[in-house]
């Protein structure tokens, strides 16, 4: 018979098959399960090479110029058309005219208001001594004295009078620091209330003084801010004057060659420092503005700027001429009128009669210079090319 087969190795191998191994324990080296919401993990961006960041800067630079006003380029020929810009302004002689009727038509406005800046100028700072005046008045009387005409008249001893007056800083000699600061704050809320005033008699407003005084004043640090721009920007010109004195006291202009080259230098410094005071010097103006920054107040005024300094230049020039006419009228007869009295009546030596006459036609020069720029900013704003 056949055997069978044993039912032992079937089930020790169904044994041996129940048997499982040993589960390890969990150690630290497993990673942990992480949330479902779990955001993934971003690769790091890579740096932007050095290429790249030349083509940025670039990119932008011409975004930067194609914003603004840019008549000229580099290397390139520039065409009369492209960098004319007119301005549809009135003459020399009409601006200044304008601007005498401007202040004489608010008289009842800038009056007191001239008065009030002479009192606090004169608290604060002080009148030109009557001893520094006399020093002038002295020193022409000596030099009229070696003249072999015999001695001058008074109305040409006035005319050096005043000319000596104003050349040499009549209201700022002999002031110390604080009377210097206290000078500079003054005429600095003497331009922002003129703009202010300004501003709102062309806007068909009437504003009072007091309105002007209580709300011209936000703008005060911006305007300090483009001052020391315009300090910054003449330090060319102050470069050649002081320049040229070294050169005449040590002799250098007396070579002709040296002369020639010192000539080259000082035309290219006076010529780099109104340039950049051409725009800077309306930028005092759209400073004030409500709600504008020194920055962008230069970059405006530059763009407002670009192809008309020249023709504001010119207007400068004949503001000064004007400003000096106004001297000659206003102080002229003081003076003459000063020395006569002063000459009849011995006790009335000591009256400041020229140094309190001078702060006044000071401060209506200052108010008249506000006055003009103003206009003129105003004529290039309303002008559409």
């Amino acid at each position: 018979m056949a055997k069978t087969p044993s039912r032992k190795p079937r089930e020790t191998a169904r044994a041996s098959s129940k048997i499982r191994p040993p589960k390890h324990p969990k150690t630290h080296l497993t990673p942990p399960k992480t949330a479902k919401n779990a955001p993934r993990e971003q690769k790091s961006p890579q740096k932007p090479s050095f290429r790249t960041k030349i083509q940025s800067l670039k990119s932008k630079f011409s975004t930067f110029r194609s914003q603004h006003v840019c008549p000229h380029r580099s290397f390139r020929r520039s065409y009369r058309e492209d960098y004319l810009r007119r301005t549809n302004t009135p003459g020399l002689l009409s601006h200044a005219v304008l601007t005498f009727k401007s202040i004489f038509s608010h008289w009842r406005t800038f009056l007191p208001f001239i008065l009030l800046m002479v009192f606090f100028y004169i608290i604060l700072v002080g009148l030109m001594s009557e001893e520094f005046y006399q020093q002038f008045q002295s020193a022409i009387d000596a030099s009229s004295e070696e003249l072999d005409m015999g001695k001058l008249g008074n109305f040409t001893k006035a005319g050096f009078i005043l000319l000596q007056t104003v050349t040499t800083g009549g209201l700022s000699a002999g002031k110390d620091d604080a009377q210097m600061l206290f000078t500079i704050a003054l005429f600095l809320i003497m331009w922002l209330v003129a703009i202010f005033l300004f501003r709102h008699y062309r806007a068909g407003h009437h504003p009072k003084l007091r309105d002007a005084l209580y709300n011209a004043l936000t703008p005060l640090l911006s305007t300090f801010v483009i001052f020391v721009v315009i300090f910054i920007e003449a330090i060319p010109l102050m470069f050649v004057i002081i320049t040229y004195s070294a050169a005449v006291m040590t002799g250098f202009l007396t070579t002709p060659f040296y002369a020639l080259v010192y000539f080259i230098f000082a035309a290219l410094m006076i010529l780099l420092s109104a340039y950049l005071l051409s725009s800077s010097l309306m930028a005092l103006v759209a400073v004030t503005a409500p709600g504008m920054y020194p920055l962008p107040a230069l970059i405006a005024v530059s763009d407002l700027m670009s192809g008309r300094r020249i023709k504001f230049i010119l207007r400068l020039l004949y503001l000064i001429f004007v400003i000096a006419l106004i001297f000659v009228i206003t102080m002229m007869p003081v003076i003459v009128l000063d020395l006569f009295l002063k000459s009849w009546f011995s006790w009335m030596s000591g009256w400041p009669i020229v140094p309190f006459c001078l702060l006044l036609v000071t401060c209506f020069a200052f108010i008249y210079a506000a006055s003009y720029l103003y206009t003129y900013y105003s004529w290039l704003i309303d002008c559409k090319e």
